[in-house]
Parts: structure tokens; sequence; C-alpha cells
């Protein structure tokens, strides 16, 4: 029974059906238990939290990122997915809390100051929490100086920045810069994506790495973490 509900799990994540009035990619599955109502029979029968997060939203977003690096998928798909992940997330934080579970890490996320793009923020945000991270998202056009505050004040192991636009992406340059002014670069490790940057530019201004989407976002948070641990 423990498996039958972790398989439904992790298909409705692959469908990205949060609730069962939701359609998903199939035909018939309105009326259907979706991701939420899932979790929810999972937490009453006593499944382990653990086992819920890794045998079925994150065994599902594993397809669902394999689907779209196939261009099976797309980015409203995915973010559908992850928008049921993101929920599931919700839903199972106390219990992970009170299970003793302790998260991989803390990222703090934000678009940087002038842009107000976040769509690609908010999937890497969701992707994150799916595999098991806390993370803080700032928003979109957020100044330096309140990154800096929030390193002070959460103490996150990392920090990712997005940015869309090339009148904008210097500004990850003077974050970076700022953490370094305020003695906080060597405590946090930076990642950056968006449309604007790439692999090269993370080098160029001394970040850590480059995400070119949302799961190599999370492969390059989960890297770094095995490194930081060894």
């Amino acid at each position: 029974m423990t498996e039958d509900i972790l398989t439904l799990l992790k298909e409705n994540v692959i469908q990205g059906r949060v609730t069962q009035d939701d359609e998903g990619f199939d035909e018939g599955m309105v009326g259907q238990p979706g991701v939420s109502e899932l979790i929810e029979k999972a937490l009453a029968q006593g499944i382990n939290p653990e086992n819920i997060v890794n045998k079925g939203l994150t065994a599902g977003m594993n397809i669902v990122g394999q689907k779209y690096e196939a261009n099976e998928y797309y980015i409203p798909d995915m973010l559908a997915s992850a928008e049921a992940v993101g929920v599931a997330m919700e839903i199972l934080e106390p219990h992970l809390a009170k299970s003793g579970i302790k998260s991989k890490g803390k990222v703090i996320v934000a678009t940087v100051k002038g842009d107000l793009h976040d769509i690609g923020k908010n999937i890497v945000s969701m992707l994150l929490r799916g595999a098991g991270y806390i993370v803080r998202d700032l928003g979109n056009d957020i100044d330096p100086q309140v990154i800096i505050a929030a390193v002070r004040e959460e103490k996150p192991q990392f920090v990712g920045m997005s940015a869309l636009l090339t009148s904008t992406m210097m500004h990850m340059k003077d974050t970076i810069e700022a953490l370094t002014e305020s003695g906080l670069r060597d405590k946090v490790k930076v990642i950056i994506g968006g449309a604007a940057v790439s692999e090269e530019f993370a080098q160029g201004i001394g970040a850590d790495g480059y995400g070119a989407d949302g799961f190599q976002a999370v492969r390059l948070v989960e890297a770094l973490s095995t490194n930081v641990e060894s």
C-alpha cells in the first residue's frame, strides 16, 4: 500500500496535478487524487515524510527533468510539476521538522536589482524545496544590501541570483563584491542563472557556478553541497 501511494504521488507530480480537480497531461484524471490529496493520505497512513519526498516528489521531478531535457516537456509543463511539488512541501514541512529530519541546507534566492522577471527563480525555488532544501525567496528587483542582510540573518549555505536582462546582470557582480566587503563571501556558495548569463560570466564575476535551467541549478547545489561536506 505504501509503495502504491508513493507511485501515485510520483505519477501525479509528473502529470503536474496539484488537486483532484486538475486535468493533468493524460485524459481521464479529473476526480482522481492529486498531489495534495495523496500527501495527506500518505501522512494519515504513517508513511515516513522522508520517503514521501524521496520516492514520491523527487522521483517524479527527476522524470520531469528528463522529459524537459529531451524536449518532451516545455516550461509550462515543468512549472505545473514544480507547483505541485511546492504545494506538497508546504504540507510536509511541519511533519519533516517533527520527525527530526534535517534539511540538506538553506538557500537564499533573488532576482537582482532592476530585474522584474521571476519565473526561472520561482522554478528553481520549488525544485530546491522538493529536493529537501529550505529556500527563502527574496523576490525580484532586489538590492545587493538586501541580500547581504538576509545572508547575515539566515546564515544560508547558498545564494542564488537570477537575471534575464543584460542591463541588470552586472548587479550579480555588485552583490558578490558586497558579500566580500561584508566578510560573508567565504561563508556562502554563490550560484547564478538566467537568460542573460553564462558559465563564462559566472567565472568572470567570481560566482561558484552557473545553472542553465532549474534542474541544472539543483544538480549544481547538490554537487557543491557534497564538496562542502567533504
